[in-house]
């Protein structure tokens, strides 16, 4: 099915900071903002069982699970089965180090078999307190989780989780599936198999006004051909495009610090918000169907949306082209 014709709307709601990603968030917080979002129209969410060992899907779960089922879509991942044993050993995330520390203290099964997949799928209706799922993306079977064993892990997806997945689908049990991951080359990968076929795919962090011209050389052209569509994660970069600190889930380095400056700079020129730009620029490539950046206050949904209606002269994208600050192969809002 086609992301675009499922998903309601272009704006999403991404709950990896409901799961106490680099902050323990308290439990009223948290709601508030999953209740702003939905009282401000947003109805598409995305979770997963790694954001919080579980937490993310409970407190998304818990305000969800109040509302009309078929007055939302919803996409959760495989790929972690959160065990009910506590974890004494410090996690092995990879690049991503500490990111959940603050989360649920359960261990957490890094498989993508066929068995693992229906069980993180059963764990996740659980924790959500629903009866059904619209989308699964296969999570994180990439290099910054498992440097050169990941093609390893791919395999492992590929005869289990894949096809677990095109089952469910052929069956009705879910409307789509894909990858979600935070590199391009498990996906083109994925597309260059004569099957199983995914629907779609969850890009995080890779088609930002920080970071695109990889997935513009090789993914984004084989998706559009293909007539697959692509979610547009962490459009904001871990939030140094939205005010924070971090890119790449870590403290950012100089040189992209540079790049931001001379971004909000030539933002201040033309009078508009850095977030409005990095949105729309997420949002203009053609496969794009939607983008979801996350947020754990309730204020940030109101910025979110502003961002997304804001109006951006077609001068500050043709500037944006002429500064080299974006590539020369990036759509643009106004095909500058």
């Amino acid at each position: 099915m086609s992301l675009k014709n499922l998903l309601p709307g272009r704006l999403g709601f991404g709950t990896a900071p409901l799961g106490n990603m680099f902050r323990a968030i308290p439990d009223d917080e948290a709601r508030a903002t999953v209740e702003a979002a939905w009282d401000q129209g947003i109805r598409y969410y995305d979770t997963a069982p790694f954001y919080g060992a579980g937490l993310a899907e409970e407190r998304l779960g818990q305000v969800l699970s109040t509302k009309p089922r078929d007055s939302y879509v919803l996409s959760t991942k495989v790929g972690r089965v959160i065990l009910d044993e506590i974890e004494t050993d410090v996690p092995d995330f990879g690049e991503k180090g500490g990111l959940f520390e603050h989360g649920n203290p359960n261990k957490i099964l890094h498989e993508w078999t066929a068995e693992a997949t229906e069980r993180s799928i059963e764990g996740s209706l659980k924790r959500l307190g629903i009866d059904r799922l619209d989308i699964v993306w296969v999570h994180d079977i990439a290099q910054d989780f498992h440097g050169d064993a990941w093609i390893q892990k791919f395999e492992e997806a590929r005869t289990g989780a894949f096809r677990v997945l095109s089952r469910l689908r052929d069956e009705g049990v879910i409307k789509a599936w894909g990858l979600g991951v935070n590199k391009t080359e498990p996906i083109e990968l994925t597309l260059a198999l004569d099957e199983p076929r995914p629907d779609g795919f969850l890009l995080a962090g890779r088609y930002t006004l920080l970071d695109h011209e990889h997935a513009l050389q090789r993914l984004l052209p084989m998706a559009r051909e293909q007539g697959v569509e692509m979610v547009v994660g962490g459009p904001y970069s871990s939030g140094i495009l939205a005010g924070g600190s971090h890119f790449e889930y870590q403290q950012a380095p100089p040189e992209i610090i540079e790049k931001v400056s001379r971004l909000k700079a030539l933002a201040e020129k033309h009078g508009i918000s850095i977030k409005a730009a990095a949105l729309q620029f997420s949002l203009a490539h053609p496969v794009t169907a939607a983008v979801i950046p996350g947020a754990t206050r309730p204020s940030r949904i109101a910025e979110d949306l502003s961002a997304l209606n804001e109006n951006i002269p077609a001068a500050f994208w043709h500037d944006l082209r002429a500064a080299g600050l974006v590539s020369p192969a990036a759509p643009l809002p106004d095909a500058a």
